[in-house]
């Protein structure tokens, strides 16, 4: 089954249906990294070292998460706030040592070749401002506790990429061959000795028009792209979960079938808990509708006026409304957007002044998109714990005295 939007919410809707309430968020749990759970403060990897670990929180050294409070009110996350998750190891630094001279190869196509960045950087250029999200982003609010690392709301954040079009690089090389129904992206890592290449290669497959949003990324957020978010050279497709976003890309092809690949026959694949992953199963590509509050983050406030703010975004029907609740859900106040609105991919940031007097409140947010859809209140269970984006589990706590 190809994994649509629409396909996880059928799923959704029948799991519900059978009295089972829930979200999703979740990882394959087929590399050791990958089962790292967080158990107290962690120091950063070496190779995101760069980054401000006071602001983060270190699940592993495959698992670091922005703390909610972190997110600010700029609209683009810090690349040394923004988080990080790897299926692989991260390759060797050197790589990014001459980005320029890295190759990539294109196949599917009428005039198969192998490009450096050198010769993208020639073919075109274009930004794009995006949510870039892990799959099991809200992973920590499930009971099961699905392998992986233990999300809550910090494994996204708001980005801008700069690179060249992938479909002007298919121009260039002839167009996309006939019967080809996936693009096809393998990254660079290195597979480990001794183990079985498909059981660990980081390669995603994609429908094959995705190319036309799609850019092969260079930059992110004005500076060179570090290693630690796929640097030298990372595919980058608008609206689709991370692990679509191929980092180190090595190897783009337009193909006839999706990769036979763990990662993408078993892995990341939306099914009931205790199940094992197939083919049939939707899929983590196109990112649902989602909104949390960033402000409050909780703990204790002092009475009188503030500002609830957070952020809303979707990976298909734009991000219409907001709407904001201090009482668990009983009541909904309208919130209004503030600062610039980049693009139907960037997520929307939203604000309520509220007055709180002394008490207990539960503070959340709930989205709703343009062609109608609400944000649900419930997760939807399921063995990865993917894709969850009820509202419930993202609400904060506060006490104001």
């Amino acid at each position: 089954m190809d994994g649509t939007k629409s396909e996880v919410d059928v799923y959704r809707r029948r799991l519900l249906a059978a009295g089972t309430a829930g979200a999703a968020a979740g990882l394959g749990a087929w590399t050791p990294a990958s089962l790292a759970q967080s158990a107290g403060a962690k120091p950063l990897p070496a190779f995101a070292a760069f980054k401000d670990a006071n602001r983060l929180i270190v699940h592993s050294a495959s698992g670091i998460e922005t703390k909610r409070e972190a997110f600010g009110t700029s609209g683009i996350t810090d690349t040394d706030i923004l988080f990080v998750r790897n299926n692989l190891g991260a390759p060797d630094a050197a790589i990014t040592a001459n980005p320029d001279a890295w190759q990539i190869e294109f196949d599917g196509v009428t005039n198969p070749r192998k490009l450096s960045v050198a010769d993208l950087k020639r073919l075109g250029l274009a930004n794009v401002a995006m949510v870039l999200q892990c799959s099991g982003n809200g992973r920590g609010f499930f009971g099961h506790k699905a392998s992986g690392s233990q999300w809550k709301v910090g494994a996204a954040g708001n980005t801008l990429w700069s690179g060249v079009p992938v479909k002007a690089v298919v121009a260039e090389l002839g167009g996309v061959r006939g019967g080809m129904r996936y693009m096809t992206s393998t990254g660079g890592e290195t597979i480990p000795p001794g183990v079985d290449p498909k059981t660990v290669v980081v390669e995603r497959s994609v429908p094959w028009t995705e190319m036309e949003n799609a850019i092969l990324a260079w930059e992110l957020n004005g500076e060179p792209l570090p290693l630690a978010h796929g640097g030298p050279l990372r595919l980058v497709i608008p609206g689709y979960y991370g692990v679509n976003n191929v980092k180190y890309v090595k190897r783009l092809a337009f193909t006839e079938a999706q990769t036979g690949a763990n990662i993408q026959s078993s892995g990341y694949r939306v099914r009931p808990i205790g199940d094992k992953g197939a083919p049939t199963q939707p899929t983590m590509w196109e990112m649902n509708l989602k909104s949390f509050v960033t402000h409050p983050a909780g703990g204790q406030m002092r009475a009188g006026l503030t500002q609830v703010h957070g952020v809303a975004y979707s990976g298909s029907s734009p991000v219409g409304a907001v709407e904001v609740s201090v009482d668990g859900g009983k009541t909904w106040r309208a919130a209004r957007f503030f600062g610039p609105d980049l693009g139907r991919y960037a997520w929307r940031q939203f604000v309520l002044p509220v007055i709180l007097p002394a008490g207990s409140y539960e503070i959340t947010s709930r989205a709703i998109a343009e062609d109608g859809e609400v944000q649900p209140e419930l997760r939807v269970e399921n063995e990865r714990a993917y894709a969850h984006n009820g509202w419930r589990d993202h609400a904060v706590k506060v006490t104001v005295a």
